[in-house]
């Protein structure tokens, strides 16, 4: 796994902590390494504690529905799987403006699309985070229904982690190692969806189809 440098490191705003922090993880855990950005945001919530204006947001494939949160941001950080058309498990740093570009170039999901507008639309309402953060990994795997993340991804995480946390730090997040497990039912994500969980109880590949039901797949022509 490697990393490509940051693609801007300038941003408006100056040294004026942001008033209020999103952490926001897109994307569908149904579909292996597009679960990316969720994995990334369940494992903050683990590990950590933040200040109270932070907030951290499992945005699944919500779309336009999360315009609020990227309203309400001044300082907008983001986990994604995004196709760079690099190598597997590689780490991407985009920054402020330059992120719509980046999540639109190959769109791999609607989620991807309804995102896109998302930051179009907190543009044209004049309520855009005054910092933007985009940490994206090329996935490996999409096509299996069921799958979780794919071992490049898994442990590609962990630096993206690192990086995101470092960020939240230079942002006045105060950032502390959790010591207090989460009670049930306060994680972002459902128990029952958690990676471990998730992983646990997937059935195998012959008692349940992964890509799709033979019956009403297209035959190939002889």
């Amino acid at each position: 796994m490697r990393t490509t440098p940051t693609e801007s490191t300038c941003h408006p705003g100056g040294d004026t902590p942001p008033a209020s922090i999103v952490v926001l993880g897109i994307g569908n855990l149904l579909w292996a390494d597009e679960g990316f950005g969720v994995r990334c945001i369940e494992a903050l919530q683990r590990r950590w504690e933040f200040a109270d204006h932070v907030q951290l947001i499992d945005g699944g494939t919500q779309g336009l529905y999360l315009i609020q949160h990227v309203q309400e941001a001044d300082a907008l950080l983001i986990f994604d799987a995004i196709d760079y058309g690099l190598e597997p498990g590689t780490l991407k740093e985009v920054r402020d403006d330059e992120v719509p570009r980046f999540m639109g170039a190959k769109k791999m999901s609607l989620h991807q699309t309804g995102f896109q507008e998302v930051l179009s639309l907190a543009t044209l309402t004049g309520k855009y985070p005054q910092q933007v953060l985009l940490i994206g990994c090329q996935p490996q795997e999409l096509e299996d229904y069921g799958g979780s993340l794919r071992p490049v991804v898994k442990a590609a995480m962990e630096t993206a982690l690192a990086l995101g946390v470092a960020e939240l730090e230079r942002w006045g997040a105060r950032p502390v190692e959790r010591r207090t497990p989460l009670a049930p039912r306060e994680a972002v994500t459902l128990d029952e969806l958690a990676l471990t969980a998730y992983e646990a109880q997937r059935p195998a590949a012959e008692e349940a189809c992964r890509i799709g039901d033979d019956r009403f797949m297209p035959k190939a022509e002889v």
